[in-house]
């Protein structure tokens, strides 16, 4: 039980660095001595040291540290990458034991950080709340097993079933958004979008939108890479997608496009699979994770193909009559809310990483 207990103050800690260590994952780090904890850190900022760094740089009496356990939720690193092995620093202080939740599965340091320890006569246990640290750190895990960036599908839609209005009847404010949910749910979007790497939404959706997709509605400075996908390049520089507030990247078919401050063009073959060409795009650029936003078509072209995660379907309290229908989609229900007037069901796809 005492490991489960320092382990959840281990993922308590690694919470902290959310929207921060990306491309790298949450971590946080507990050193105990006579069941009393005498150090603490987790990994702050992508490049910045490490949990197990700032947690034995905390410890005011280094001589305790030959007879104290350092419970850490992933697997201590073995590699030299933005900083040197974790391993050869637990090692250096003669840390005796180091209690796991996760196994690292990046292939540079998959079981090999596991193996130093115990060839260093360190006693290593694993596997400790093993689903609540996988889950914590789904984008990591799925960018490592599968190659590619954690998939979130999100979509607002009325009590009646739709996404969107029929602009064709609407002629007056066919490029104006349809609003469905409320504010405070307006905000919580925001949240989502600061947590995560890269943003996409489809040619349509981005004319009669104009989305910024940014997270001014929320207090980050994180914003997501936003990505569009414009074939022809048939949408107006004008729109707020191609403003200074965010990077973009566009995808098209057109060749010798010159890029801009903060807009780059990224040409694909649309008569091959174009979302997995995305993804692999994503994926070279060590962008953990993707929210879809719309439209009707980019979602469903994700979920006829299975490549999708988590879904989050809001409901707003709006009758729309008719219009653009909302995606069908399976999968298990893992949360239910109500958000003021809106109500939020996030579904997981039975195939995900996440358990």
């Amino acid at each position: 039980m005492e490991d489960i207990y320092y382990m959840k103050r281990c993922l308590e800690l690694a919470r902290l660095g959310a929207d921060r260590v990306s491309p790298n994952p949450m971590a946080g780090c507990v050193i105990v001595f006579d069941d009393n904890i005498i150090g603490e850190g987790f990994h702050s900022y992508f490049g910045g040291s490490h949990a197990e760094v700032n947690a034995i740089l905390s410890v005011k009496n280094k001589d305790l540290l030959p007879f104290s356990t350092l419970y850490v939720n992933l697997e201590p690193c073995v590699h030299f990458g933005k900083t040197p092995p974790c391993v050869d620093l637990i090692i250096s202080h003669n840390i005796p034991k180091v209690v796991i939740s996760n196994t690292d599965p990046f292939e540079k340091v998959s079981g090999k950080g596991i193996k130093k320890l115990r060839d260093a006569d360190i006693e290593v246990i694993c596997d400790i709340m093993e689903n609540e640290g996988k889950k914590l750190n789904k984008r990591f895990f799925c960018f490592h097993k599968n190659k590619r960036p954690y998939i979130i599908l999100k979509w607002a839609q009325s009590i009646d079933g739709f996404i969107d209005r029929d602009r064709a009847q609407d002629l007056a404010t066919k490029n104006q958004p349809t609003w469905i949910s409320g504010q405070y749910m307006k905000t919580i979007v925001h949240k989502w979008r600061s947590e995560e790497d890269a943003i996409i939404v489809g040619t349509k959706t981005a004319l009669n939108d104009n989305p910024k997709l940014t997270v001014r509605e929320f207090p980050s400075n994180k914003n997501p890479l936003r990505i569009v996908i414009d074939r022809e390049l048939k949408l107006s520089e004008s729109l707020h997608l191609f403003d200074d507030s965010a990077d973009t990247l566009v995808i098209t078919e057109k060749t010798n496009i010159t890029n801009k401050a903060n807009v780059e063009y990224i040409t694909v073959n649309f008569n091959d699979d174009i979302i997995q060409q995305l993804l692999n795009i994503l994926y070279n650029r060590n962008k953990l994770s993707l929210i879809v936003e719309g439209g009707s078509i980019l979602l469903n072209s994700f979920i006829k193909k299975g490549l999708w995660d988590e879904a989050r379907i809001i409901t707003g309290n709006k009758i729309i009559g008719k219009g653009v229908k909302a995606p069908a989609i399976e999968g298990t229900i893992i949360e239910k809310y109500n958000i003021d007037s809106d109500s939020l069901v996030i579904i997981k796809n039975n195939g995900s990483i996440l358990k």
